[in-house]
C-alpha cells in the first residue's frame, strides 16, 4: 500500500468514524429525551399497596363478576403500560374476562398483541369491559362466549379463534371451577364432574385442537395454584385438578419441545377474584382471604399480567415446562 492510498483510507476511516459518533450520540441524546419525559415509577410498600382483611360479606351466584365484587379487583385497568413486546401475537385466553385471565387480555392487547376472550355466557358484561380495553390499546378483540365443559364447544373455540384472529401463537388456559365443600361426602358426582370438565378435559380439549395451528415459537400458558402442592381441606376436588396442570404443564413441555412450542404455568396463591364470592370460599374464609400470607393480604389480578406477559414474549424462549409462582410469601413452585 503506497503512502497516498493509505491516507486516503486513513481519513475515510476517521469520516466513517466521526459518523457513527454522530449517530451514536443523536441516538443517546434521543434516548435521554424520552427518559426525561417519562414520570419515575415511585416505589410502593407491596404490605399497603392493596386492600387488606378483613372483607364483607358478599356472595354471587357461579360463576360471579368482578364488576360486583367490593372491592374490585385491579386487572391492571389504569396501571399496566406496554412496550411492545408482543406485538402482532395472536392470543386466545380462556376465563378472560376476570382474574388473571382479564389482567393478561389487559396487558397482552397493551403489549401489541390481538386477543380474542372465553368466558361463560352469564359474564358478558365482564366480557363487555374487557374488549372495550383492548380496543383502546388499539388491537383487535373477539369475544367466544360458551361452556368449555363440553367438547364440541372447546373445538369451536380454536377454530372461531384462528379465523377471527388470522391465526394463533398463544393459548391461555385460565378458566377454571373452585367450589368449596367441607367434607368429601359433600361433594357430589355432578359437582366433582363440572370441575374436572373445566379445569382438565377443557385444556386437554382446546390444547388438542390448537396445535396443528401453532407455528413454532408459540406458547402454550396454564394457569395452575398454590392448590397444587399445598392443597386446601375444603376444596379438595379443585386442588386435585391444579396437581394435573402443574403435572402436564411439565410433560407437555417434554413433548411439545421437539416443535418448538413452549409450555409453562402460573401458579397464584389467594388472588382476590370472582372465584372466591361464588362458592370458592366459606364466607368465614372469605372475610379474611389473604390474611395468612407473609404480605398479608390477597394478591390482585394486576400482580401477575407480567408473568403472563414474561412467558408469553420471546426473550423467554429457554423458559419451558416452569411454574412461576406469585403466592405472597408462601407457596412451593
Amino acid at each position: 500500500m503506497n503512502q497516498e492510498n493509505g491516507t486516503t483510507r486513513l481519513s475515510s476511516d476517521r469520516a466513517v468514524g466521526r459518523r457513527w459518533m454522530a449517530t451514536a450520540l443523536g441516538g443517546s441524546r434521543l434516548a435521554l429525551a424520552e427518559s426525561e419525559s417519562m414520570t419515575a415509577e415511585k416505589l410502593q410498600d407491596p404490605k399497603t399497596k392493596y386492600p387488606k382483611p378483613p372483607f364483607k360479606e358478599q356472595q354471587q351466584p357461579w360463576p360471579g363478576l368482578a364488576s360486583k365484587m367490593e372491592p374490585r379487583p385491579d386487572h391492571g385497568e389504569k396501571s399496566y403500560k406496554g412496550s411492545g413486546r408482543l406485538l402482532d401475537r395472536k392470543a386466545l385466553i380462556t376465563g378472560g374476562d376476570s382474574g388473571m385471565g382479564r389482567a393478561a387480555a389487559i396487558a397482552y392487547a397493551r403489549e401489541g398483541a390481538d386477543v380474542a376472550i372465553n368466558y361463560f355466557p352469564t359474564e358478558q358484561t365482564d366480557a363487555d369491559e374487557v374488549v372495550a380495553l383492548i380496543k383502546q390499546a388499539g388491537r383487535k378483540g373477539i369475544t367466544i362466549p360458551g361452556d368449555l365443559r363440553n367438547e364440541n364447544f372447546c373445538q369451536k373455540l380454536i377454530a372461531d379463534a384462528v379465523e377471527q384472529l388470522g391465526g394463533l401463537d398463544i393459548v391461555v388456559c385460565n378458566a377454571a371451577r373452585q367450589q368449596t365443600h367441607k367434607s368429601i361426602l359433600d361433594i357430589t358426582t355432578e359437582d366433582f364432574d363440572a370441575t374436572m370438565k373445566t379445569n382438565i378435559y377443557a385444556p386437554f380439549w382446546i390444547i388438542k385442537a390448537a396445535l396443528p395451528h401453532l407455528p413454532p415459537g408459540s406458547v402454550i400458558i396454564a394457569t395452575t395454584s398454590e392448590q397444587a402442592t399445598e392443597p386446601s381441606s375444603q376444596i379438595f376436588d379443585y386442588a386435585m385438578t391444579k396437581a394435573a396442570t402443574t403435572s402436564y404443564v411439565r410433560s407437555l413441555a417434554k413433548q411439545l419441545a421437539e416443535k418448538g412450542i413452549r409450555v409453562n404455568g402460573v401458579a397464584p396463591g389467594p388472588i382476590w377474584t370472582p372465584l372466591q364470592v361464588s362458592g370458592g370460599a366459606t364466607m368465614d374464609k372469605l372475610k379474611q382471604f389473604g390474611g395468612q400470607t407473609p404480605l398479608g393480604r390477597p394478591g390482585q389480578p394486576a400482580e401477575l399480567a407480567s408473568i403472563y406477559v414474561q412467558l408469553a414474549a420471546n426473550d423467554a424462549s429457554y423458559s419451558t415446562g416452569q411454574v412461576y409462582g406469585a403466592m405472597g410469601g408462601g407457596g412451593l413452585p
